[in-house]
């Protein structure tokens, strides 16, 4: 069965690079512009953090808005094309190192894919104002995901290592959920361990269920955005390309680290970006208010004024 799975990756990753250098190619509105040094370096670093367990979604969109790398209508998307080869890393190297029920690992991992092929669609034709209060919104929830880890609130979990009935499809929906949240740009580790621990399923039964969704949902949910060109080539092929090294020394060399520091300092700097996010979204409707009020005739003018 998991001989099955990887195989079943290995398709939906080749299948993901054919779209993506399809695209490329063609040009697709983009410019051909190399990554840089920057760009790189932003994937090394997010995604050495990603294989530590913080994750990369939050962290990547804050480095991307404090450094005006991207435009914020194009986050979720590059975030999303970016990350899949690193994420896809991830998943070869660590679902083998824990035994899941093969129906809950398989259904869980399905309806990841699924929820972000239906999110992207939606999210990759989003105005930017709208992902600006989207992406604001969810990076608060991001921040409060990474608090309650701290603080370790909220559920400990079980000894189950799978779902039947009720939780089973319980889980299904959870997932399906959260595959789709994690195209506007919330990541979805945290959230998926809390969903398993909700069910009542043992703790470590998370990474293979997590990394596996992630692994799977981002290829399709990337394959929309990149149709669409709703994604910044050039920061997007920075994160592939720093990425992967990132994600091979965390697993590899490093392992481990004492956490505890980066978190507190993650958790301010999304915070901030969230607040950012947010701002930037009250500026632009405080100025389309303007042009439209501008745009008026005077006797409309003069009444709007009036009222």
């Amino acid at each position: 069965m998991k001989n099955a799975l990887f195989i079943a990756l290995g398709v939906f990753t080749v299948s993901y690079l054919a779209i993506w250098l399809s695209a490329i190619s063609r040009g697709d509105g983009h410019r051909r512009q190399k990554p840089g040094p920057l760009d790189a370096g932003i994937g090394f670093f997010t995604n050495f953090l990603d294989t530590l367990g913080i994750g990369s979604f939050a962290t990547t969109s804050s480095l991307f808005k404090l450094c005006s790398l991207v435009p914020d209508e194009q986050i979720p998307g590059t975030l999303n094309v970016g990350h899949t080869l690193p994420t896809v890393t991830e998943a070869f190297i660590y679902v083998g190192l824990v035994q899941v029920d093969p129906t809950t690992l398989i259904a869980l991992i399905a309806a990841s894919a699924v929820g972000a092929w239906l999110g992207a669609g939606v999210v990759s034709h989003w105005p930017r104002r709208k992902v600006q209060i989207g992406m604001g919104s969810v990076l608060v929830a991001a921040a409060c995901l990474m608090l309650m880890s701290l603080f370790h609130w909220g559920p400990g979990g079980g000894n189950a290592m799978g779902l039947t009935g009720p939780k089973l499809v319980a889980g299904i929906l959870g997932n399906a959920l959260l595959g789709a949240l994690m195209t506007l740009g919330i990541g979805l580790y945290a959230p998926c361990m809390i969903l398993i621990y909700l069910l009542g399923m043992n703790p470590l039964a998370a990474f293979p269920i997590m990394m596996g969704s992630c692994a799977f949902l981002m290829p399709v949910g990337s394959a929309r955005f990149i149709r669409s060109g709703s994604y910044n080539l050039k920061s997007a092929l920075g994160l592939a390309i720093g990425g992967i090294p990132g994600v091979l020394i965390a697993a590899f060399i490093v392992k481990s680290l004492p956490l505890e520091a980066v978190k507190w300092l993650v958790i301010g700097v999304v915070l901030y970006t969230s607040f950012m996010m947010l701002r930037s979204a009250h500026v632009e409707r405080g100025t389309r208010l303007a042009e439209a009020h501008a745009d008026l005739p005077a006797d409309a003018t003069a009444e709007a004024s009036a009222e």
